[in-house]
Order: C-alpha cells, then structure tokens, then sequence
C-alpha cells in the first residue's frame, strides 16, 4: 500500500463492496450504492494508543489515523474537542440518573459541528488539488465551508434555500463566499448541486467529497469516549437529517473496539427528528426498514431533509443497537431549547430543541432507562436560530433609573424578600 494515502486503502461501495480509487467520488458504478473509506486497521492498531492519543492537541485530530487524509491536517486545525458537560440538573428535570450533553455548539470556528466533517472534507480537497469547495446547505455547512475556505484561501461556492434562518445567511456571506440562495427546499437544492458538481468539478463536500466529508462526524464519537473516561455511553440520542452523524458515532464506537482502544460492550443509538420532516422517525417507529420521502415543514430547518441520504443505514443502526427514534413538534422543540438552556446555561439551535424533546419522550416511555446513563448531541448553536425563540421567552422590563421603581417591581415578583 502506499504511504501516501497514509492509513487509507480504498473507497469501498457500502452495499456490493467493490473499491475505488481514493479519489473525488461517491457512487458506485455498479449497483449506486454509495461509497465511504475503507482503512488499514492492523497498522492502525499498532499506532494508535491512549497515550498517544493523550499526548496530542486537544483537537479532533489527536484521532488522525482514523480520519481519511493522507497527510497532516491542512484546514481545521484547531476544530474539535468541544466539550461534555455533566448536566445534573437537566438529569433530574428529564427523570433519568446520568445525563451528559455533548456541546458542539461552542465548537471552532462555527459554533457547530459541521466544522468536523468540513474540516476533513477541505483537507483531503486540498490534498487532491482542488482549489473551488462548495456545498448544498440547510445553514450550519454553508457557515463552515465558508469560514474554512476563507482561512484556507480556497474560493467556496453555498448553496442553501432562500428561507434559511438570516443568522446563517450572515454567518455564510461575511467570509466571503459565494452565496446562492434556491426558491426550494434543500432536496431541490442538492439536487441541483449533483449537477453543478458534475459539470464544473469543483469539491463538493456532501456530494462527489461526501465518502471523506461523513467521516468527520465519527470524531464526535471518538471524543465522547475518551471524555467519558474510555468507556462508551449506555445510550446515545442524535438529532437526525440525512441520519449520517447517528451512523458516524454509532461506527466511533466501533472502530475504537476494532483498534483495541476499549473493551468490547453493548450501546444504544437513538435517533430525534422534528415532527414536520420525521421520515426516518416515523418508518422506525413504525417497524419499518425503508423510510419515505417528506416535504418539510419545520422550524428545525437544519434537520430539514425530507429524502435522507443516510436514512436506510441510521434505521438499521437503530435496529442492531436496539434503540429508538422519536420526533416532537415545534412547540417540543421550543421546550427543549429552553429546559436545556435553564438547566445547563447552555443554548442550543432548534436542532437541540430536538434532541432534548425527544430524549424526554424516550426516557418518559421507558425506552431510556431512569437508572441509565445517557450522551445527548448537541450540533449547534442557538444564536444561528434566535427567530424560533423570538416571543417564546418572555420580554424585558422597563423601568427609570430609580430604586422606588426597581423595588416596585421586586415586590411584584418576590413581596417576601421585599418585606424582609
């Protein structure tokens, strides 16, 4: 094998198992099952160890042999390593013993964890000589790709639907880049970039990049593991959109057994979807293993796939580990945001909302055990998506610059503590 693809050996169709070149492609030829990397474990195995593990950056890329680039890291250096945060008090609100939040939304530099798989996706780009990036986008990629291709020096080109919140739309358009907005919703929109991909040849991210680009959510597993203290969580909850992050750190999970960085054990993966674009939700629900296509109609619009590219290999993940899906409305989302933001100081996008209202549902059925443990995702942050929340908190009040006043109020709010 060649050192040059470091611990990479080929692309490998996931349904007939053909390989590829380690090239800018994604479909097989055959049977158009789709394509993902396949690496040398036995090398691996021999190289990566806690201690070393332990001894690089706090980064994503202290996991470096399992990602697929060949060489160092180039974009997203410092991406990675977000926190996880014990949350307590949220445990005891959602009535279960041990609750763990896994806070992408402070992630570098775009508060989201798509700088995860962009900063792989841009690397291995670089590596293959490419020098336009571009990507279809419900917001938080778009934001990535931008930010990254502005500190790479690599033009970038976003496509994304013209009603996306306008936090994203800034967070795309201040470094830069190319924005594109689409009068559809984003199956229309990364149907049409499969076509721009295929005739300009620049590096689509989620299209002819996607096989390296998916790898990078498998960091957030890694991550969670070694945060836990080398061990893998009872249960996993998700937020679903293609449904490619739930099967990424359900194969975290794996890949650290199969290196023997951990001991082998059993785990859950569940899945969250909003109600109003639930299509993996409800064919789980339902006992099916095939999902069908929706037309959003959500204010998780980062969770808004209607014809989820993953969606078949999440529901298959969720039946092997024996979990569970669920959805929640827009009202349970709304909730979720503000139970995770009271009790943990933490404030998530609408896709949070999801992933919280739906471990509720999850833990209220008996689905997640109350004397468990559980890890919940969250992807991004809630300042990209402060037009859901608007009018849901609450308002200020205004008073003059006066104690007379102040007190008046206080009295309204707390009459013991003013009497005291």
């Amino acid at each position: 094998m060649s050192q040059s693809h470091g611990y990479m050996k080929a692309l490998k169709c996931r349904e007939c198992g053909r390989e590829y070149p380690l090239a800018a492609t994604h479909v097989c030829e055959f049977d158009f099952g789709p394509l993902e990397v396949a690496y040398d474990y036995d090398r691996i195995k021999k190289s990566l160890t806690r201690a070393v593990i332990c001894s690089r950056p706090q980064t994503m890329w202290r996991y470096r042999e399992l990602l697929p680039v060949a060489g160092e890291p180039t974009v997203g250096r410092q991406v990675g390593y977000t926190p996880l945060v014990k949350a307590d008090r949220l445990a005891q609100r959602l009535g279960i013993r041990e609750l763990w939040i896994k806070n992408d939304a402070v992630n570098y530099p775009t508060l989201s964890f798509k700088d995860r798989v962009v900063s792989v996706a841009l690397s291995r780009s670089v590596e293959l000589g490419f020098k336009t990036v571009a990507c279809a986008s419900t917001g938080n990629l778009a934001n990535s790709v931008a930010a990254n291709a502005a500190a790479a020096g690599l033009d970038a080109y976003v496509f994304i639907p013209s009603d996306l919140e306008l936090g994203k739309v800034v967070n795309s358009l201040v470094y830069g880049a190319n924005v594109i907005g689409i009068k559809g919703h984003y199956d229309e929109v990364n149907r049409l970039c499969a076509e721009i991909a295929g005739k300009y040849g620049w590096a689509f991210v989620n299209v002819n990049m996607r096989p390296y680009y998916a790898e990078g959510s498998k960091s957030m597993g890694y991550e969670i593991i070694e945060q836990l203290g080398w061990r893998v969580p009872e249960h996993t909850v998700v937020p679903m959109a293609s449904g490619s992050l739930l099967t990424k750190v359900h194969k975290a999970y794996q890949e650290f057994i199969k290196v023997g960085l951990i001991e082998d054990t059993k785990w859950k993966m569940h899945g969250a979807q909003a109600t109003g674009c639930s299509p993996i939700s409800s064919a789980q629900k339902a006992g099916l293993d095939f999902f069908k296509p929706v037309k959003p109609n959500t204010i998780a619009k980062s969770l808004a796939i209607g014809t989820p590219a993953d969606g078949f290999y999440s529901l298959k993940v969720m039946k092997e580990t024996g979990g569970h899906a669920d959805d929640v409305t827009d009202d349970e989302i709304r909730e979720g945001i503000r139970l995770l933001a009271e009790c943990e100081g933490i404030f998530a996008e609408t896709a949070g909302g999801v992933t919280v209202g739906v471990a509720k549902k999850l833990i209220a059925a008996g689905k997640i055990a109350a004397d468990s443990s559980a890890v919940l995702c969250i992807t991004g942050n809630g300042l990209k998506t402060i037009e859901a929340m608007t009018g849901h908190v609450g308002a200020t009040r205004e008073i003059r610059p006066s104690l007379r006043e102040f007190e008046a109020l206080l009295a309204h709010d707390q009459p013991a503590m003013v009497a005291a």
